[in-house]
């Protein structure tokens, strides 16, 4: 059943077409929500076609890490529910969570997005660490860089919380956002066949031999690299990849702001 479609895919794709009549560098619509979780100090929602997916943004206070007592950290979460797509399951963040995790936070640390030693409260004793969460709604395709607009997005939108002493009041944002230097912008390419495309939908993702997903910082700088599927690409295939995904960011940036 896979060879069949795959063949489908290709033979569409040959003709410049996609299943939904893009054509194979296109993206299909895209809007964005923010400040939507009232529980969060950040917030966004991205929609890219029937993919759906939700960033929280939330402020923890600790000890910093030995290395480096002078900064504060971030981390990404990433939960795969069986209500966005069949395929997931429940329970503990599976392979696909972990990478999707990953990337989006790759992509966020190398470009340096985050001024992490403003976060710094106490020098070796306190700093702030910025928590992000990705939940899926629904999975029709190209998660990563759904999750990563939306992630960047919701940064942009967090408030710091009150801070009495070592006590967070998390019902009272200040008017102080996070200290952000750079806005990363992630893009996935897939390679199927000969054929390279953007914003895959889940059936085009079914049948891919690779894909590149490159997070260029605002000057076009790439940041950040993450290879995936079974098959191998050559330095040629690299290289048009990330043109296409240099371009294609230029597209993508206007929803951050």
């Amino acid at each position: 059943m896979t060879e069949e479609v795959r063949r489908h895919v290709i033979n569409y794709l040959k003709h410049d077409l996609r299943y939904d009549g893009r054509k194979n560098l296109d993206y299909r619509p895209i809007s964005v929500e923010v400040g939507l979780i009232k529980t969060a100090e950040g917030s966004a929602k991205v929609k890219m076609g029937d993919t759906e997916v939700i960033a929280g943004v939330k402020f923890e206070v600790g000890k910093p890490y030995p290395d480096i007592p002078e900064e504060g950290t971030m981390m990404v979460n990433a939960e795969l529910l069986p209500m966005s797509n069949p395929l997931f399951e429940s329970g503990p963040p599976g392979i696909q969570a972990i990478e999707l995790a990953r990337v989006v936070d790759r992509g966020i640390r190398e470009s340096k997005a985050i001024d992490t030693k403003k976060l710094c409260i106490k020098p070796g004793e306190q700093v702030w660490t910025v928590v992000v969460d990705l939940i899926p709604l629904n999975d029709d395709g190209n998660l990563f860089d759904a999750a990563a607009l939306a992630a960047m997005i919701a940064i942009k939108n967090a408030k710091f919380p009150k801070l009495e002493g070592e006590k967070i009041d998390y019902k009272h944002l200040t008017d102080k956002g996070l200290p952000i230097i750079s806005e990363p912008i992630s893009i996935t390419v897939l390679k199927i066949g000969e054929h390279f495309i953007v914003d895959p939908l889940g059936t085009e993702e079914s049948v891919l031999d690779s894909r590149l997903t490159v997070a260029t910082k605002d000057d076009g700088t790439i940041c950040a690299l993450q290879k995936g599927g079974s098959q191998p690409l050559s330095l040629e295939d690299v290289e048009k990849m990330i043109d296409i995904a240099t371009t294609k960011s230029k597209e993508l940036r206007k929803y951050l702001r």
